[in-house]
């Protein structure tokens, strides 16, 4: 029995409904501020992440895996502008936040990075970028509500 404890060297995570519950494009209305101990919206709504994900993140990075994020909003400025008030952008490598194909998302991670398609792991909520990423050779999984440790851990063992 050969058993290898292959490892992922990049984990690549969506940010709408994989990080947080809403599209920061369309169901929030930047700039956002911290206000007390939240973070809110130019309307004052109190921004939230997925309960998981401060946890997830922290393990990944302790672990030493290296992190990225590959999303499409429009709004660049305002899901930036969030990964810094969460304080997730000391987690994240890799930042690829434009509209279009994740595909180029991907392209250009592969390119900073040097790292094959295959030893990457992708967390997305959208089943066209499942499709259009695996077909790079990425494994894919596809989130039903948001990021958990349970699902990150289970992933990383089936590897």
């Amino acid at each position: 029995m050969c058993e290898t404890n292959r490892k992922p060297k990049i984990i690549v995570f969506d940010l709408d409904y994989t990080l947080w519950p809403f599209w920061v494009d369309t169901h929030v209305t930047p700039p956002f501020k911290k206000k007390a101990n939240d973070i809110v919206d130019s309307h004052g709504q109190i921004i939230q992440y997925y309960k998981e994900v401060p946890d997830v993140l922290k393990y990944l990075h302790e672990e030493g895996y290296e992190l990225g994020v590959a999303s499409r909003t429009s709004e660049i400025q305002g899901a930036k502008q969030l990964l810094n008030l969460f304080n997730w952008d000391k987690y994240f490598k890799y930042k690829e936040i434009y509209p279009g194909c994740k595909i180029n998302h991907f392209s250009k991670i592969q390119k900073a990075s040097g790292t094959d398609y295959n030893d990457m792991v992708f967390f997305d909520d959208e089943h066209r970028n499942i499709v259009d990423v695996g077909k790079l050779g990425v494994t894919c999984i596809i989130i039903k509500n948001g990021v958990n440790q349970t699902l990150v851990e289970s992933v990383l063992k089936k590897f």
